[in-house]
């Protein structure tokens, strides 16, 4: 369950690398339109933002419930020699820990543009700003930027999540990952996380290959089939 978790990791930061550097014109003009949609959505009550909203974190929560059950796997096998009790206990308290802070997070994060929106609803031409006004203008400045940084950020984890995962379950890479970071000093968890990450990429690349050349070939065969 690890290693497929670090692969899907790995596979899911690749693709958003791929796609952003090597997507089409015609991918370009599908996101402005699903773009402005969900502008639409937030200031015209009448269309179903509920829908957008849920296409919107689909990817998000997918990522996050694999990291959850990565995270949940690597407990029971820390504490697999526990009493039944306290194995039960700790992760309950984990999933309370998931369900409120990572979900409650990404839900904060996601509806932060509403918000800022909401706050700014009530602004007229020629009079002064409130506080809550102000505030609301801020968060629509800053929410693009920090949901960026998020993204990168986002994807340098999974590489290192799922990179360090499959380097520590495959003798010959974790050797060979030991003998590079041996002589680096102070530097070592560093250097050792910087591979673990490109070890991630590898991985991530890898996988994008397979999965793109079995939907190349899935077409063909429901083509020939229906011959």
């Amino acid at each position: 369950l690890l290693m497929i978790g670090g692969i899907f990791l790995c596979y899911e930061g690749f693709e958003k690398i791929w796609h952003k550097f090597f997507h089409s014109s015609e991918d370009d003009a599908v996101e402005g339109a699903a773009r402005k949609q969900r502008m639409n959505a937030m200031a015209d009550p009448s269309i179903d933002a509920a829908t957008l909203e849920r296409d919107k974190i689909k990817g998000a929560i997918r990522t996050d419930f694999i990291l959850s059950a990565e995270i949940v796997v690597i407990s029971l096998g820390t504490m697999s020699t526990e009493p039944i009790t306290q194995q039960i206990v700790s992760l309950s308290l984990l999933a309370i820990a998931f369900t409120v802070l990572v979900y409650g997070l990404v839900g904060a994060i996601v509806k932060l543009d509403d918000l800022g929106i909401r706050l700014r609803r009530n602004v007229k031409a020629g009079t002064r700003e409130t506080v809550g006004q102000r505030f609301g203008a801020f968060i629509l400045l800053g929410a693009p930027l920090m949901m960026k940084a998020l993204s990168i950020l986002g994807t340098a984890a999974m590489f290192m999540v799922g990179g360090s995962i499959i380097a520590h379950a495959i003798p010959a890479i974790e050797h060979v990952i030991a003998g590079w970071t041996a002589s680096s000093g102070a530097f070592k968890g560093v250097l050792t996380t910087v591979l673990d990450g490109l070890t991630g990429v590898l991985v991530g690349a890898a996988t994008l290959a397979i999965v793109s050349g079995i939907k190349m070939l899935l077409p063909r065969k429901k083509a020939a089939a229906a011959h």
